[in-house]
């Protein structure tokens, strides 16, 4: 798996069959419906992408940010129901997702300040408001990491953040990554403030940990981590 992912195919194996069943893996289950896509890229630094299986009633599945585009895993996602949306949450996290749209047919949801307009992207964010996206899905601007940066929420359970929230298996709770702001801690701040208002049980990043917790102690944690960025603005 670790080789399959590795988006500078830096890992190697002694056995071409270890390599071919990495590639059956993915994407792989985190919880109920959410899947991590693996084959990073490494046009956006490795980062983590997600597939939110819906049916066809509820709008269709949901691509999260890009992974790599490789036909091993366009072919699972294929035999999983396609992709009928795709939600990007910043410019760094996009790799092939020009690609994906192209085999997919899918619309692309990105907001206006990370230069959604100069990508063609079909669905353009704006402003400082939540937007319900699709069935059980809110987009959040959450502005710091970048200037456009956004996080979705769904189904009031699973918060995919980006570049903009993870857990840090170092100081064992949620963090922000103060030395990765591109654009303004002091907004990342507020951003994350803005994110107190929501209920979730899980932190789905696209670089640093995931994390699962109780929705009050996801709270705490989350407090805890406006506390400590305040700290260090």
């Amino acid at each position: 798996m670790a080789l399959v992912a590795c988006p500078t195919a830096s890992i190697g194996t002694t056995s071409r069959r270890s390599a071919r069943e990495g590639v059956d893996v993915f994407p792989v289950q985190v919880v109920d419906n959410v899947y991590f896509c693996g084959f990073t890229a490494e046009s956006s630094f490795g980062a983590w992408s997600y597939l939110i299986v819906r049916s066809e009633a509820d709008g269709g599945n949901i691509l999260v940010d890009s992974p790599r585009f490789t036909m091993p895993l366009v072919r699972r996602i294929e035999a999983m129901g396609g992709v009928r949306l795709m939600y990007l949450t910043h410019r760094d996290d996009i790799a092939d997702h020009a690609k994906f749209a192209a085999r997919f047919g899918c619309p692309r949801v990105m907001h206006r300040a990370d230069g959604a307009a100069r990508l063609g992207i079909e669905q353009v964010t704006d402003g400082d408001g939540t937007i319900d996206i699709a069935n059980g899905c809110v987009s959040v601007p959450t502005p710091g990491h970048t200037r456009g940066h956004q996080v979705l929420l769904y189904r009031d359970t699973v918060l995919f953040t980006g570049d903009h929230l993870a857990w840090s298996p170092t100081r064992r709770t949620l963090t922000a990554f103060r030395d990765a702001c591109w654009y303004s801690w002091t907004e990342q701040i507020k951003s994350m403030e803005r994110l107190l208002a929501y209920r979730f049980e899980w932190v789905l990043p696209g670089h640093g940990r995931r994390h699962h917790a109780p929705a009050e102690s996801m709270r705490d944690e989350l407090a805890a981590c406006v506390t400590w960025m305040k700290q260090r603005a």
